[in-house]
């Protein structure tokens, strides 16, 4: 029996890309055999975030209970969600021979942009994170030019394992809960309400001229940017904020709806930087829908050379509302679009695909420590 220690500080809460993530990939490492034991804050899958003070703390149990398990068995491979504060486990991994994986869903700007008081300590947070990349036996990002990034860091043998979606949950036939009461007509953006996400942008675009009269805008999610969709919902009648779902409710919301959106920014240079492989695209296009993407590296790319969407320019909502515009009065076309996302996705993109990859780098590690 091969085992796995999985560490995630970032606390996940179903409904969010980064709780599919984890979960998808032990779900497909535990079919290949792996035993795996997950490792994360007790405040992991509430709706409310504690202070930072008791984050703190709770970092360091986490860490603490992980070290105290491996008196018992220690596992074959540490995987790591890279964060700051996973800077001691790794340590103790480095120092007992255990191989270290780091999977890296973003640059260090990520972590300034989601919480703006850690800029007072950039330079401490850049070396507890920079030095992680050099120890870790391998690095797994999510897109090219992440992987790119990481190696300028000094990381070695990084791979890219990009994200991907469960095809088994997300269709075209999905059926959407009755008790949503979802718009006849809409186009649907689902997600953490992040800052780099485009939230201004998208609820800025329903009051352009070119958006259609007879579609909402349907948002799903949360975040520290929740105020800003809450006050338009609350100014707009185009605008239908559904509030945090859980997983499995969304496939029948995106699987009805005319479009999916991921209008994301480029805050601090960070989607320009290393690219975009969001998890919402993937699940859209297993859901057969077209998406409108922003033009970065990664999704753009993969958009235009599947041919399952739009692609528009960043931080521009009457562009934006002309896509939503195109997609609405064109059925044949959004068909066309949807069934070509839903065959990309089968056939390059599924979690289960990503899971086969990820184990072929565990084994590969494995492999070398033998010789």
């Amino acid at each position: 029996m091969r085992y796995l220690n999985y560490l995630s500080l970032q606390a996940t809460r179903e409904g969010q890309a980064s709780h599919a993530h984890v979960y998808e990939i032990i779900k497909g490492l535990k079919k290949r055999g792996w035993n795996i034991s997950l490792f994360e804050p007790s405040y992991a899958g509430s709706s409310k975030m504690p202070g930072a003070l008791k984050r703190s703390i709770e970092f360091i149990k986490v860490q603490i209970r992980m070290l105290f398990s491996w008196i018992r068995n220690k596992p074959n491979i540490l995987y790591i969600r890279h964060h700051f504060a996973s800077w001691p486990v790794a340590l103790a991994a480095r120092v007992l021979g255990i191989p270290v994986v780091q999977e890296i869903n973003g640059p260090y700007e990520d972590l300034f942009i989601a919480w703006p008081v850690t800029r007072k300590f950039k330079s401490i947070f850049i070396w507890q994170m920079r030095s992680q990349l050099r120890w870790a036996d391998a690095v797994i990002a999510v897109t090219e030019q992440l992987a790119e990034w990481a190696n300028r860091e000094g990381a070695r043998n990084v791979y890219v394992v990009p994200n991907g979606a469960n095809t088994e949950l997300f269709h075209p036939d999905a059926i959407p809960d009755p008790e949503l009461e979802l718009p006849k007509s809409y186009v649907v953006f689902f997600g953490a309400l992040a800052p780099w996400q485009g939230i201004e942008t998208m609820v800025r675009s329903v009051e352009e001229h070119e958006w259609p009269l007879n579609v909402q805008l349907v948002i799903v999610g949360d975040g520290i940017e929740r105020f800003k969709v809450e006050a338009a919902a609350a100014r707009s009648s185009a605008i239908h904020y559904l509030g945090p779902q859980p997983y499995n409710k969304m496939p029948g919301i995106v699987a009805n709806s005319i479009s999916s959106m991921s209008p994301q920014n480029d805050l601090m240079g960070r989607a320009s930087k290393t690219g975009l492989f969001p998890l919402k695209v993937f699940e859209s296009m297993a859901c057969g829908v077209p998406v409108i993407v922003s033009d970065y590296p990664g999704m753009a790319d993969m958009v235009r050379e599947c041919g399952c969407g739009l692609v528009v320019p960043p931080g521009d909502p009457k562009a934006l509302a002309a896509a939503v515009r195109e997609l609405y009065l064109d059925e044949k076309r959004r068909v066309e679009m949807g069934k070509k996302g839903r065959e990309a996705v089968l056939s390059n993109y599924s979690w289960d695909k990503r899971a086969e990859e990820t184990e072929n780098i565990l084994l590969s590690l494995l492999r070398g420590q033998k010789r």
